[in-house]
């Protein structure tokens, strides 16, 4: 098979990134940037030698097995793989990478942006004001939490979650405990005042204010945070989900919220994304944003670019950097 290798790219890429696609390889670009459906998913695995997919691209088994197949490696623009069957790749022969190491600044930055507004009720603030029914400052009117010094609970202590460990702690004064599945823990993070781990997550979750959560999605993770775990959480406390949609039974927190046993929520990430739990539309105490973890011009060209570097290794015959699975 001669001349430059096929890539195929399912959204609209900034920083750039396009151009260097176009100038490396023979690029398969869409002019729309809505969703592609299967039948552009089953053609670029059948014409394309690789694709340039991101996290919001359904990748089944029945897709990635489907002969005849021409892809090699799936290059993910973005830290989850849940979308992609890995077992169906591994036995067709793709090739997985990831971009993990671009994005955690930005959603740490995120996810204390997300806890400001969940506790001091910012977006009702500002809807208020646009919305013209602001009257004018009052002493007993928009009251919401104090974020200084609160108690923080954080599923999951990977690069995340020690990056909001940092900021919590140094920035806010917020006493920081976190759970996670024995990973290594970087050394300097721990060693902050004011971050240590908790013995367990239940122990821990009646322990804070908020809970943050930083975990993949997988099946030991869906709906971790079901009716029963959330009721485990201290009265008035609040969640926070930057990390994945289908960690949190929407439906159970919904009810745990309108029967005031948790005083909201903020989330940046949903079940079925872009559909949006309705009941979740009218709780007054939630936050809701648009998947914009790593929405900073910097980190999205970061993430186009590793995604790039990891084409390029590969139909190098190179080492990938970032492989999965």
């Amino acid at each position: 098979m001669g001349g430059r290798p096929v890539v195929a790219l399912t959204r609209r890429l900034p920083g750039g990134v396009e151009r260097a696609l176009a100038e490396r390889f023979d690029l398969r670009l869409r002019e729309s940037d809505d969703p592609p459906g299967a039948d552009e998913y089953a053609r670029w695995l059948r014409e394309a030698d690789g694709m340039l997919c991101a996290v919001t691209d359904s990748l089944p088994a029945e897709l990635l097995e489907a002969t005849p197949r021409r892809t090699r490696i799936l290059a993910n623009f973005g830290v989850g793989v849940n979308h992609i069957d890995l077992a169906a790749a591994r036995r067709a022969g793709i090739a997985v990478t990831n971009t993990p190491d671009q994005l955690t600044e930005a959603t740490a930055d995120l996810t204390l942006g997300l806890i400001l507004m969940t506790l001091r009720q910012l977006g009702e603030g500002e809807r208020m004001l646009r919305a013209g029914s602001w009257r004018g400052w009052r002493p007993a009117d928009l009251l919401g939490g104090e974020v200084h010094g609160r108690a923080l609970g954080l599923v999951g202590f990977g690069r995340i979650g020690q990056a909001v460990a940092r900021r919590a702690a140094l920035g806010f004064g917020m006493p920081v405990h976190y759970v996670t599945r024995s990973r290594p823990v970087t050394p300097a993070v721990p060693a902050v005042a004011g971050v240590t781990r908790a013995e367990s997550l239940e122990a821990m979750l009646g322990a804070v204010d908020i809970v943050s959560l930083h975990v993949p999605a997988t099946p030991d993770t869906h709906h971790l945070f079901d009716e029963s775990r959330l009721r485990q959480m201290r009265p008035g406390a609040w969640l926070i989900n930057t990390a994945r949609g289908t960690i949190v039974d929407e439906v159970a927190l919904v009810r745990v919220l309108a029967d005031g046993h948790l005083a909201g929520a903020g989330l940046d990430v949903f079940e079925r994304e872009p559909a949006i739990q309705p009941e979740l539309l009218e709780q007054p105490g939630v936050v809701l944003l648009p998947h914009m973890g790593s929405a900073t011009a910097e980190t999205r060209a970061a993430m186009g670019w590793r995604a790039l570097a990891n084409l390029e290794a590969f139909f190098a015959g190179k080492p990938v950097l970032d492989p999965v699975g």
